[in-house]
């Protein structure tokens, strides 16, 4: 296979430029997400790993006033962003937004009901190291919930997203698809992400394939 050159961190330059992106999809992606996770988790701790701006967190807990959220990404910036937007919703009350790496998780053991992740597992270096964090976090019958990748690119209006980027943004798009020549998306296969499960402790688990979208349902 060929080897991929990976970036776990969102760069700063492209951090409005994925943040524009993903505002532009609350509706036709997050939203539908949100409903699913809280049709399943009305209650308790939420990690969001990855988080980037918030947009997922801050539509699940205007669904239900009994979840509590954090969210943690690599990038300073969008974590900033995060705690923006979830100020100017109202909901900021509910949710705490940390920079942090979901390979080495500050959280207590047993801490979390569920844990969450859309569209990060594809970009990490060693995906195994933050499925087993995600098993140590977890409550006993807690659950682990992960979309790869996140179809935010499907979803979006990219002619409209485009004339809402600046000058700078222009120029730093230009370069990411450049980067993108040299380092296609990357969609793992299914036997490749049972791999990965066998070399946790998670015994329990789901796999679904769906347009483009790999869905993980991991239980503890």
């Amino acid at each position: 296979m060929k080897r991929r050159v990976l970036i776990e961190r969102i760069p700063a330059p492209l951090a409005s430029l994925y943040e524009k992106a993903t505002r532009l999809v609350i509706e036709s992606y997050y939203s539908g997400v949100a409903e699913e996770i809280v049709s399943r988790f009305k209650e308790g701790a939420l990690l969001d790993l990855g988080t980037g701006p918030g947009y997922l967190l801050i539509e699940i807990v205007k669904r239900s006033p009994l979840i509590r959220c954090d969210g943690i990404d690599l990038s300073g910036r969008l974590i900033k962003m995060a705690r923006v937007n979830a100020r100017k919703t109202g909901v900021a009350d509910r949710l705490n937004f940390e920079v942090g790496n979901a390979a080495k998780l500050r959280s207590e053991d047993e801490h979390y009901d569920m844990v969450i992740s859309t569209g990060m597992l594809h970009m990490l270096k060693d995906p195994v190291k933050m499925l087993r964090e995600c098993y140590r976090v977890l409550k006993p019958g807690g659950e682990a919930w992960i979309y790869d990748p996140a179809r935010v690119s499907s979803q979006l209006d990219k002619e409209r997203w485009k004339a809402s980027l600046n000058v700078m943004e222009k120029l730093s798009y230009l370069l990411f698809k450049l980067y993108l020549r040299i380092n296609p998306p990357y969609t793992y296969r299914r036997e490749q992400v049972e791999e990965m499960i066998t070399a946790t402790e998670f015994k329990e688990y789901e796999i679904e394939d769906e347009d483009k979208e790999i869905r993980i349902k991991l239980r503890k």
